[in-house]
C-alpha cells in the first residue's frame, strides 16, 4: 500500500486532481467527506461542537450550519482551534479505519485540506500539493463558489502560506493551466504513483 497526502489551498482545484486521480485508480480517503460525517446529527460529535459553540451553529433541521460555524471560526484563532481539536481526532480515526479496508497493494489517497497546517506530512509515504497563484484562488472562490472577497480572503488567510505547503510537497502540481495540461500531468503523477508503490512492495521468498 502506497499512502499518498494530497492537500492545497482552497481554491487550487485540489478536488478536481482528487477527482482524476480516483479515475487513474486510487483509492479516496476524503477528510472533508469525512469531517462532515462525524457531525452529522445524532453524533457525539456535533453535540460536543454545539456544547462548545452553542446552538445557534445549528440549522433549522438539527443539522450543522456550517456557513454560520465557518464565518465564526475562520476569523478567530483560538475558535478554529476549538473546533479542530474536536472534529480532528474524529476525522482521524474514521480515516485509519477506511485505509485498513483497502487492498494491500492500493494506492491510498488522503485528501486533507489542513495537512501542513497539522504537520500530517509524516503520516505518508509521499505528499502531493496542488498549487495556484492566490489571485486564482480568489478568482475561483469568488466567481465560482459565490463567496465575498471579504470571506474568501479570510479563508486563505486562515490556512497555511503557499510557501508552507511547497516546502512539503513530494510532488507539485500546478493548477493554474487549463483542463487538458492539468489531465496530462494528474496521469503522469499517477504513473510515477503506480511505480512507486510497486518498488516498495515486498519481493515473494525465494
Amino acid at each position: 500500500m502506497l499512502k499518498v497526502g494530497l492537500t492545497g489551498g482552497i481554491g487550487a482545484g485540489k478536488s478536481e486532481v482528487s477527482r482524476l486521480l480516483v479515475a487513474c485508480g486510487a483509492v479516496l480517503i476524503d477528510a472533508d467527506r469525512i469531517a462532515r460525517e462525524v457531525v452529522a446529527p445524532g453524533t457525539p460529535g456535533l453535540a460536543s461542537v454545539v456544547g462548545a459553540f452553542g446552538e445557534e451553529i445549528l440549522a433549522a433541521d438539527g443539522s450543522l450550519d456550517r456557513p454560520r460555524l465557518g464565518a465564526i471560526v475562520f476569523s478567530d484563532a483560538e475558535k478554529l482551534s476549538t473546533l479542530n481539536a474536536i472534529v480532528h481526532p474524529l476525522v482521524g480515526a474514521r480515516s485509519r479505519e477506511l485505509e485498513e479496508a483497502a487492498a494491500e497493494d492500493a494506492v491510498v489517497l488522503h485528501d486533507v485540506p489542513l495537512l501542513t497546517e497539522n504537520g500530517l506530512a509524516p503520516l505518508y509515504d509521499l505528499v502531493i500539493v496542488v498549487d495556484a497563484a492566490p489571485e486564482t484562488q480568489l478568482d475561483r472562490l469568488v466567481r465560482l463558489r459565490g463567496m465575498t472577497e471579504e470571506d474568501a480572503r479570510a479563508r486563505m488567510a486562515a490556512q497555511a502560506t503557499r510557501e508552507q505547503r511547497r516546502e512539503i510537497a513530494d510532488i507539485v502540481i500546478d493548477n493554474d493551466v487549463p483542463l487538458e495540461e492539468l489531465e496530462q500531468r494528474v496521469k503522469d503523477v499517477w504513473a510515477e504513483l503506480v511505480l512507486r508503490s510497486q518498488a516498495s512492495r515486498p519481493s515473494p521468498a525465494e
